[in-house]
């Protein structure tokens, strides 16, 4: 039995890394893996469920600053792997790889590194840059989310050693086949951390218009972040109480898609956004911006609406056309739940086994 280990950030983290992590690690441990997922620190109460046969360990258990300590953090992920008789190291985000490469230097383990970022946002990681040209040279592959990104990897990075290798991340929830597109909510749900690369903010600016055309419909935003305070303020500041809740994290967010008519990503960058393969097993018709990679890709073929980049007008009139549109919301509904069936997990789980059975 092939010894697998994902290496993540904290796996108590309630992002969509940690989502896709634990769908990946649940299937791979019913097709006959041993599946332990380490976490750089914390990581002990994982927020969405794991099996009970995979293994959870923390290299740090406290919330400590293990970057300060980088000779350190490589001799106790080289410890644990060694230990533990790992046969191949996933590494969750390629920033990881200035600690793993070092690590499993004269190992005779398969190395392979999962970016979940789009190539040209470093998310203000400083050395991310340099984590990409080591893993591109050093790992035995590299694994983006998209077509596009696998380009930039190879058009960009010089001296790559590695396969860089194109497999989308898959929807943690089934198609919602008797799903009704006649709910008359009137509720728009955006769902993401809280930050400025999700872009809230140009979210709340093009709801200003919307709320002035359309008071009875509603925005939910759910999600956690360093940026709620700023966005409270606007929401306060601009009398749209009323109207624009913040929810929060939640461990129930089929919920808000059950709920919503419409789902909108307002996103500066993106890798490759669950929110809208969640959005399409439920039939939510989308306005999103344009992101570099991701959204294009997934959105192909649904008649949802792609928005210029940071057009903030033109995002609220292309919400306020939708909402305006019934047809056009059931003809999407239909039309998204037949994009959703390449992204559901028995198509990708394939991708991934066949990539782990080659090693």
């Amino acid at each position: 039995m092939k010894k697998v280990c994902f290496l993540i950030g904290n796996l108590s983290n309630s992002g969509g890394t940690e989502r896709v992590t634990t769908l990946i690690s649940n299937v791979l441990a019913q097709k006959n893996f041993q599946v332990s997922i380490l976490s750089l620190t914390d990581g002990k109460q994982p927020f969405f469920e794991l099996k009970h046969d995979i293994k959870i360990y923390s290299l740090y258990p406290q919330k400590i600053s293990f970057k300060k300590n980088f000779l350190g953090t490589v001799w106790r992920i080289r410890k644990f792997v060694t230990q533990q008789q790992i046969d191949t190291l996933i590494v969750v985000d390629s920033i990881a790889c200035i600690f793993t490469i070092p690590a499993l230097l004269g190992l005779r383990v398969k190395h392979i590194s999962w970016e979940h970022f789009n190539f040209n946002n470093n998310n203000g990681v400083k050395f991310r840059d340099l984590s990409r040209k080591l893993a591109a040279k050093y790992c035995d592959y590299v694994i983006t989310l998209t077509e596009k990104d696998k380009i930039l990897w190879q058009n960009d990075l010089k001296n790559i050693n590695a396969q860089v290798i194109a497999i989308s991340n898959p929807c943690p929830f089934p198609i919602i086949q008797n799903y009704t597109t006649e709910k008359n909510t009137k509720i728009v749900l955006a769902v993401g951390r809280l930050t400025h690369v999700k872009g809230f903010d140009m979210l709340l600016e093009a709801w200003l218009h919307v709320h002035e055309f359309m008071p009875e419909w509603k925005l939910k935003i759910v999600g956690e972040g360093e940026d709620r305070q700023k966005l409270t303020n606007f929401i306060y500041n601009n009398d749209l109480i009323s109207s624009v809740e913040l929810v929060g994290n939640t461990s129930n967010v089929k919920n808000y898609y059950e709920q919503a008519e419409i789902l909108c990503l307002s996103s500066r960058f993106e890798g490759f956004p669950m929110v809208l393969l969640e959005a399409q097993a439920f039939g939510l018709p989308v306005v999103a911006f344009d992101c570099e990679t991701g959204p294009a890709e997934i959105l192909a073929d649904t008649d949802s609406i792609l928005v210029p980049q940071n057009n903030i007008n033109l995002f609220a009139s292309s919400l306020i056309d939708l909402m305006k549109n019934e047809e056009k919301r059931k003809l999407i509904n239909f039309k998204s739940k037949e994009k959703a069936k390449i992204y559901q997990p028995r198509s990708i789980i394939e991708q991934w086994i066949k990539l782990l059975d080659s090693l």
